[in-house]
């Protein structure tokens, strides 16, 4: 789990990145938000719950300054499932940035705290940003219940391709593939450069839950020219090869695959059957194959 926090964090928390996020999805493209104005922010809380003291940090959390005024502190939160009870998770987020202020002596004056939830999941969220739709509520007591509202919620994948455009960071390879993924359920990739090779595949990795993309990371560190996606899925492709004749890949199991797929006449149930092999085993094969046409 440390592990993932880590890689979810580690691309956002690049100036340049956070900056890109927020003008992509606040303000379509429009560059608002300057990697300059930005300072890291330490966004930890404690809480006390059954008798414990326990801690809570937003993924990535920055503050937004002007003439050494904080104007903003805004925060992200990846997601990669849906969590119906995101909405008290982020109260707690956001009550914590305003608790800070009022606990702040030498303030004199608040400042907003906005938390961006960016769900890469492949199915719509199906839970509401309400928190009092979330809340089971005595009808008796409904009108007197304070609601509070994720208003930033932004469903990566659902995004329309022409609004990859918006993101101009490392961050726009990753909208562009998830868009592609729920699109067409393959992806081609772009041939563009990548700044922060490092940090984009350990975040792929995790978002994708495929740890080929953090594997190829020392492969990729010897190539004395740019790193593009391109290079990045066709060492991709080669790793799961790879991994597959480690676990005892026949060739011609999969050539032959190949050929009943190609036939269209089979399902794969038939396919796994004629073989004896797995549906899944089929599907992998399926999806090498798609992935390099």
């Amino acid at each position: 789990m440390a592990e993932k926090d880590i890689g979810e964090k580690i691309l956002a928390d690049y100036d340049d990145v956070f900056a890109d996020i927020m003008n992509g999805f606040l303000f379509h493209g429009e560059q608002v938000v300057s990697p300059d104005d930005l300072v890291n922010a330490k966004d930890k809380s404690q809480y006390k719950a059954n008798g414990k003291l326990h801690e809570q940090e937003r993924d990535v959390t920055k503050f937004l300054k002007k003439d050494n005024l904080t104007v903003v502190m805004a925060g992200f939160e990846h997601q990669t499932k849906a969590e119906k009870f995101m909405p008290l998770r982020q109260i707690g987020y956001d009550g914590a940035g305003y608790r800070a202020q009022l606990l702040d002596k030498n303030i004199n004056r608040a400042y907003p705290v906005i938390t961006l939830v960016l769900y890469f999941g492949l199915k719509p969220w199906p839970y509401s940003q309400h928190l009092t739709d979330v809340l089971d509520i005595p009808e008796s007591y409904k009108p007197f219940v304070s609601d509070y509202e994720m208003k930033n919620l932004f469903q990566v994948a659902f995004l329309k391709p022409e609004q990859v455009k918006w993101f101009k960071s490392d961050f726009r390879y990753v909208v562009d593939y998830f868009v592609q993924k729920r699109l067409t359920d393959d992806y081609k990739p772009s041939a563009e450069t990548i700044d922060h090779v490092d940090a984009t595949l350990k975040l792929m990795s995790v978002l994708t839950d495929d740890e080929r993309f953090e594997d190829v990371i020392a492969d990729l560190s010897k190539k004395k020219e740019g790193v593009n996606m391109c290079d990045v899925l066709d060492r991709v492709e080669n790793r799961g090869i790879e991994k597959g004749m480690a676990q005892g890949y026949d060739k011609a199991q999969h050539e032959a695959v190949v050929r009943m797929l190609g036939i269209g006449k089979f399902s794969k149930e038939d396919i796994a059957a004629a073989l004896g092999i797995t549906v899944d085993a089929v599907e992998r094969i399926e999806q090498q194959e798609m992935s390099l046409s």
